[in-house]
């Protein structure tokens, strides 16, 4: 399982006295307002933990101030760094929820038992997600639609997703 969940990438430096835009790749970008901490990624692979002091909203982006910066020299590097949080810091998942990043990786398998293939990516289109599955015997890509219908079963533990191909699916 995924232990560090992306939050956050840093797109430019806000003002003089250190503070960054981030676009926020979380679910839920008011959870600035509430972290504590996040780890930087650097260019160069180095993780520094920071401590948030403040976040607000502007547009798109959040507005974070570091502790450890106070001037726009100290923060412009930085740009396109991703921030991630600890799992322990995740947002609570509700029973039968499940964060993407621990999801992607999984074997797919029809009610048989037969694999089909491995979920490599989610796609959120609103409505609902959908899966993008690599079919085992080649690259081919299949969509498979997350609604209960046709996912029936997803064990983490065993990393399998079970699914009733649908006519048409394959």
């Amino acid at each position: 399982m995924t232990e560090t969940f992306q939050v956050g990438v840093i797109a430019s430096t806000h003002g003089l006295q250190g503070e960054v835009n981030v676009f926020p790749t979380t679910e839920d970008p008011d959870r600035f307002k509430k972290l504590k901490k996040v780890t930087l990624h650097t260019q160069r692979g180095e993780e520094l933990e920071l401590d948030i002091v403040s976040a607000r909203f502007f547009k798109k982006f959040v507005i974070v101030k570091f502790k450890q910066f106070n001037d726009i020299n100290e923060v412009e590097k930085f740009r396109g760094c991703e921030l991630t949080i600890d799992r322990k810091d995740a947002i609570k998942l509700e029973p039968g929820e499940f964060y993407c990043a621990d999801l992607i990786g999984l074997t797919i398998v029809d009610e048989e038992g037969t694999e089909l293939g491995i979920l490599t990516e989610i796609l959120q289109t609103g409505a609902n997600d959908v899966y993008e599955m690599t079919r085992k015997d080649s690259d081919e890509k299949v969509y498979i639609p997350a609604i209960k219908d046709c996912v029936k079963n997803i064990d983490v533990e065993e990393r399998k997703i079970v699914i009733h191909v649908m006519p048409g699916l394959l």
